[in-house]
């Protein structure tokens, strides 16, 4: 997300026919690599998965394919994905930067739902919001007909056994960027769960009621309701994705969690040295409890616009935490520029057979990962 997005919702509201979501989620990439024969069977073969994505913030109607944008289902069909994270956003600050966002600086997201006609209540409750963009899935899902909502451990199985028969098949999990949306209150963790929502990061650019955020004033670590959260988010099988957090946050997380932790998108400092990637010793600690580390695409995470910048972060984390603990954190729709959209992540399977990695290798990242987490922190029921 950027502070640019101010002025495209101003422009959304008064010009006829314009889409904010046109001027920032866009493809800009310095290269485009061509994808060999062996590249296309490696990633036709693979279970791809992706931890992130922002698309349902915008309104279109994802079952149907649009010329900008970088996710609808059409488009995840083309780039091969058989499961997608759709990551619900409740709050942006208007001052939003990777260093230090005030947390009641003005939200975007308020004026996002002016603009978007979205109900009532979502203007003053972020937890509407969350529930409205749930909604809006549970919808495209409806319309497409191809489309399963994933929520179980049963559900994971089904997919996978489904798209054995019929690769059109699509598999969704729902996740929440920033624990806010539960309107300060552990107990709303509980009707999030019922909707579906299997994944909540603590934290987005503020600090807030639970965690310090990586690009908060105080930059604190779990509060005694953050460690509330968190319990109860393992008990009612929602992983815990520390994607924007604090230091302190995130050794503070390593140290109660019970259940392996995500990243839901991420860079790392050892290819691109900035306040929003991992340090290495992070990544060992997440990986230490069968985490899962999901690596963006956009360049404030891999300092680069091409593929070969994602697969040069990808490939720093695999020597730093091995194969099984590394996946797509894509933030595809999140107001930024990608090399490709969804239709393109093919170039990435190309990028690191180029770079030497071996074809199991690359399929636990492309997705086997994502998989085997799943497995473990979704609900029997």
């Amino acid at each position: 997300m950027r502070a640019a997005i101010l002025l495209s919702l101003a422009l959304g509201a008064v010009l006829s026919g314009c889409s904010v979501e046109r001027v920032l989620n866009r493809v800009s990439a310095s290269e485009t690599l061509a994808v060999s024969e062996r590249a296309r069977a490696v990633h036709a073969g693979a279970f791809v998965a992706d931890l992130h994505a922002d698309s349902l913030l915008w309104g279109r109607d994802l079952a149907s394919r649009a010329s900008y944008g970088h996710v609808d289902l059409p488009r995840l069909r083309d780039g091969g994905v058989a499961l997608q994270a759709f990551t619900v956003v409740t709050r942006v600050p208007w001052t939003i930067n990777i260093e230090s966002n005030r947390s009641d600086a003005y939200d975007l997201v308020t004026a996002l739902a002016v603009v978007g006609r979205w109900p009532g209540l979502t203007r003053s409750s972020r937890l509407e919001r969350a529930l409205h963009q749930a909604r809006r899935l549970e919808e495209a899902a409806a319309r497409d007909g191809r489309l399963r909502l994933v929520r179980r451990k049963s559900d994971l199985v089904d997919l996978v056994a489904e798209r054995e028969r019929d690769p059109a098949v699509l598999g969704a999990i729902l996740g929440i960027e920033g624990a806010h949306a539960l309107d300060g209150e552990v107990a709303n963790v509980e009707p999030l769960a019922a909707a579906g929502f299997r994944m909540i990061g603590l934290v987005h650019f503020f600090d807030n009621e639970f965690a310090g955020s990586a690009h908060g004033t105080e930059k604190h670590g779990l509060t005694e309701r953050g460690r509330e959260l968190v319990a109860r988010m393992e008990a009612l099988g929602i992983a815990v994705d520390l994607a924007h957090s604090s230091s302190a946050t995130i050794e503070d997380v390593l140290a109660i969690a019970e259940r392996p932790l995500v990243v839901s998108h991420t860079g790392v400092r050892g290819t691109c040295d900035n306040q929003r990637n991992l340090s290495d010793a992070h990544l060992r600690g997440i990986a230490a409890g069968g985490g899962v580390i999901g690596i963006g695409f956009w360049e404030t995470a891999v300092c680069g616009r091409s593929a070969r910048d994602v697969a040069r972060a990808i490939l720093h984390a695999l020597e730093v935490v091995g194969d099984e603990h590394v996946a797509l954190g894509s933030d595809f729709d999140g107001a930024v520029r990608t090399p490709f959209d969804a239709t393109g992540l093919a170039q990435i399977t190309q990028a690191l057979l180029d770079g030497g990695l071996a074809e199991a290798s690359i399929r636990r990242v492309l997705g086997e990962n994502t998989q085997r987490l799943f497995a473990v922190t979704l609900p029997d029921a």
